[in-house]
């Protein structure tokens, strides 16, 4: 499947088969694709806990406005940020830099977060929507939909997964095999009402 195929086929689809159980090295393959998303300097902050037991799904799902999906999908993930990846020995984010580009990068790392707690989690919010949209093109490819979820008690799943006090939750993405098609799309708006050249036009 070609990505430009993936990028029209992809929905958020909210029905699948309890039953289907992905493959472990299809679900590896997928991650392993994930991994390869942008990250500023590099630093990889993102973090993902994948939701295996039928307990913790159960207490996730209560979470989640009963929504069926936590259940029924074959992988749920929720998708985190550790806020102070930047400090986290962050030589090895370059270490296969020419030595120029380590002597450059990575002392601007440190001058970039530190002191920033706002600019530490805008950056891990952009970095965990740019790895979900790898995560639902790569599934997408691989015969699976998913769905992007930020219903629930962001709270009360912090507690379930022991999310560390440094860390937020951006969201959760459940795939699996879906077993209804999706409400056609409700409504797209033209690109010349989002596209604009140079500047935003001026108001009437």
């Amino acid at each position: 499947m070609q990505v430009t195929e993936a990028v029209r086929r992809r929905r958020s689809v909210k029905w699948f088969d309890p039953e289907h159980s992905m493959p472990e090295a299809v679900f590896q393959e997928m991650m392993q694709l994930a991994l390869l998303s942008p990250t500023a300097f590099n630093i990889q902050n993102w973090r993902f806990v994948r939701v295996t037991d039928a307990d913790q799904r159960k207490a996730i799902r209560a979470a989640a406005w009963d929504q069926a999906q936590v259940e029924d999908a074959s992988e749920v993930l929720v998708l985190c940020f550790d806020r102070k990846a930047w400090e986290r020995d962050p030589e090895r984010y370059w270490q296969l830099a020419p030595q120029e580009v380590q002597d450059f990068l990575v002392p601007a790392i440190a001058d970039y977060y530190r002191g920033k707690p706002h600019i530490e989690r805008d950056e891990g919010m952009r970095s965990c929507g740019l790895v979900a949209q790898n995560l639902m093109l790569v599934a997408q490819e691989l015969g699976y939909e998913s769905c992007p979820m930020d219903g629930f008690d962001y709270a009360r799943v912090g507690e379930i997964i022991g999310l560390p006090d440094d860390h937020e939750i951006a969201f959760m993405l459940v795939i699996g095999k879906g077993v209804k098609e999706p409400w056609p799309r409700p409504g797209q708006l033209a690109l010349s009402e989002v596209l604009f050249e140079d500047r935003f036009p001026v108001a009437d």
